[in-house]
């Protein structure tokens, strides 16, 4: 039975689904913000309800005997909750072995005396498996590969690719037929779900006509059907370290949708003029049919770019001088970003090479180079055109916003961010160019990436809004996710809007009382997705780190909190050292997020290279823990020869009240 939900019989039961748990979800934050201490029988008699699935009241953990019967302990993902351990009656236990990871129903909840009992509804494995693990994830956070059988009914008879006949009349109804401008796609080397593809030709004058075709998903999904409301449920794709969620049938997603070489598909096209300055001068979107003439790589560019070779006029022909213009193009607009104060954060993402058998044999940082940024460039572009047209028009809509920093946590991060050169301070009205002036009087290179960290933890998180109030991290006073339909619901949702609109239709209205409760949604649901993918990574970062235990690796702190420090190495492993396992003792300065050696001298700073050994890896609480290799500390310590070093001299200024 997929996913435990056979009784969908309408979309109508989706949405009161939908409803329902939202209204669970609700209650649940309403609890958290009532601040119930941890005594309050409140915190450990609701297991609040996660992820798409929103199953209430199951925790996942490893069942053991006792007696006759068994009882489960909870996995530590879920022991926030407060529960302890969960006794299962023989008759509860449905055959499932001891020693496995389970998943366990609560049957009172409710109970006052932490009393828990509960039933098995599910055999994940040993949790030495590799399936076992990631379905202890996709259970955690409420995921699941599969989907109902009524959505697949659904879309079963949905063709591979659009009928010739279909595409003659869509065309005869107004579409525009771009198949013959030359497009192409870049993506990386593994995706399937190709949203977007570009165009671009430089004008007689000097500027530039950009078209981004984004795949046409709303004709496909269409409003109160029970696919649409599994793809809101769902809010976005996953991509977990072993496997992709995706938020709708790979029919479509991998297939009818996807923007694939030398194929006929339906697109939404946003045809954007940009002058030499980069800066938009006109433009319009509309329907349209395109056909890919070539999918590329962010790789394959890269090297075709910097790297030339003779043959390469033959293997590409006419895509050549399109991919230099493109180059131009968006050389302008980053130019035209970075004038206006955009932030461009550097924050390593971890790539996790797996074999056969799901075992990491290799984990690197993600590679990134400017061929990514060219199709970034071009993703902005569109979704600031879309925003704003919408929003001048003020239609309902669902938007891309960022916050303007806490001024408090701002206050902060200037003073860490003084202490390795920048000059001035964060205060008042602050605009991003405050910010990017401020930071460019950083000094050390090394610290930048650390304090990109703290600077993004002195802002609020990015969401969706149906208010639009700007994206401060980029700058940009409209902005909105209108390039992934196929993996995101808000994009999915405003090219609904946006095709109303283009078709005349009167449904203001009818958007208006939606699109708040979609940008909400969608904002969780993008939570939540993030959180899995850490986990999953996490999960694998450790069982490859877990065979290197004792070996010693080049690092740099990340982060300093009381107990200790954060590092991570050059392959993006991270890991913590506390302070008890150090030489030294070292004093904690919060406000400038650096701790300083009683006797040493040594200063712990964010962005310090350090020398590190593989001490233990906890596979179950998913942490590594590191320590100093030895001699590190002495090593780079600054104390002289009478034995006294700053630090030492300014332990006892602070005994006289300084401190």
């Amino acid at each position: 039975m997929a996913r435990g939900r056979k009784d969908i019989k309408s979309a109508d039961k989706v949405k009161s689904t939908f409803a329902l748990n939202m209204s669970l979800r609700q209650k649940a934050r309403r609890q958290a913000a009532e601040g119930r201490s941890s005594d309050s029988p409140s915190d450990f008699t609701s297991i609040a309800p996660r992820g798409p699935l929103q199953v209430v009241n199951r925790v996942v953990g490893v069942l053991v005997q006792n007696g006759d019967g068994g009882l489960v302990i909870p996995d530590k993902a879920f022991r926030e909750t407060d529960l302890g351990v969960i006794r299962i009656d023989r008759k509860d236990l449905n055959g499932a072995p001891f020693k496995m990871t389970v998943v366990c129903e609560v049957l009172n909840p409710d109970n006052t005396e932490r009393d828990f009992r509960g039933k098995i509804v599910e055999v994940l494995g040993d949790m030495g498996n590799n399936d076992a693990r990631m379905l202890a994830v996709l259970r955690q956070f409420g995921l699941s590969s599969s989907f109902p059988d009524e959505v697949l009914n659904e879309v079963k008879d949905l063709p591979v690719d659009p009928e010739p006949s279909l595409i003659e009349e869509k065309i005869r109804n107004g579409r525009k037929d771009l198949r013959d401008i030359l497009t192409i796609t870049i993506d990386g080397e593994d995706a399937k779900d190709l949203d977007d593809a570009i165009s671009v030709k430089e004008l007689d004058n000097g500027n530039y006509k950009l078209y981004v075709h984004i795949a046409d998903v709303s004709d496909y999904v269409k409003e109160n059907t029970l696919l649409d409301g599994e793809a809101m449920l769902r809010g976005t794709s996953v991509y977990l370290a072993d496997r992709v969620i995706p938020m709708l049938p790979p029919k479509l997603s991998n297939g009818l949708c996807s923007l694939n070489p030398e194929k006929d598909r339906l697109a939404m096209t946003c045809e954007i003029y940009i002058d030499s300055d980069g800066k938009t001068y006109d433009g319009d979107v509309y329907e349209s049919v395109i056909r890919s003439d070539r999918r590329m790589s962010y790789n394959e560019c890269y090297r075709i770019l910097t790297e030339p070779d003779d043959r390469d006029d033959e293997e590409y022909g006419p895509i050549l001088p399109m991919l230099y213009t493109m180059r131009r193009l968006a050389e302008i607009l980053k130019r035209m970003r970075d004038g206006k104060g955009a932030i461009n954060f550097e924050f390593p993402e971890t790539d996790v090479i797996l074999d056969d058998d799901g075992k990491p044999v290799k984990i690197m940082k993600h590679p990134i180079t400017f061929a990514n940024g060219i199709i970034e460039q071009f993703m902005i572009c569109a979704n600031e055109f879309i925003a704003e047209k919408f929003s001048l028009m003020k239609y309902p809509f669902v938007y891309r916003v960022h916050d303007d920093p806490d001024p408090i946590k701002l206050a902060r991060f200037s003073r860490v961010a003084r202490s390795f050169g920048a000059t001035g301070k964060l205060g008042g009205n602050v605009t991003p160019m405050d910010v990017v002036l401020f930071m460019d009087k950083v000094n050390d290179d090394t610290a930048k990436p650390m304090l990109d960290q703290v600077l993004l933890r002195s802002m609020a998180k990015a969401c969706y809004s149906s208010v639009n109030s700007g994206h401060f991290g980029l700058a940009s006073d409209f902005y909105c996710h209108f390039t992934s339909p196929i993996r995101r619901y808000p994009d999915l949702y405003i090219h609904r809007i946006i095709k109303s609109y283009l078709h005349g239709e009167d449904r203001k209205k009818h958007f208006a009382g939606l699109v708040e409760s979609v940008a909400n949604h969608s904002s969780e649901m993008e939570r939540n997705s993030t959180d899995a993918e850490r986990a999953s990574k996490a999960i694998k970062i450790c069982e490859y780190m877990s065979d290197r235990l004792g070996e010693h690796y080049d690092g740099y702190i990340t982060s300093i909190i009381a107990p200790g420090v954060f590092v991570m190495l050059d392959n993006t492993a991270e890991g913590f050292i506390p302070f008890r396992s150090m030489n030294d003792h070292y004093l904690y300065d919060e406000r400038m997020y650096r701790a300083v050696g009683a006797r040493g001298g040594l200063k712990l700073t964010i962005g310090m290279k350090v020398r590190v050994v593989v001490a233990r890896v906890d596979m179950e609480a998913c942490k590594i823990d590191f320590t100093f290799e030895e001699g590190f500390e002495r090593k780079n310590s600054s104390t002289n020869a009478s034995g006294k070093g700053p630090g030492r001299r300014k332990i006892k200024r602070n005994r006289k009240g300084r401190r």
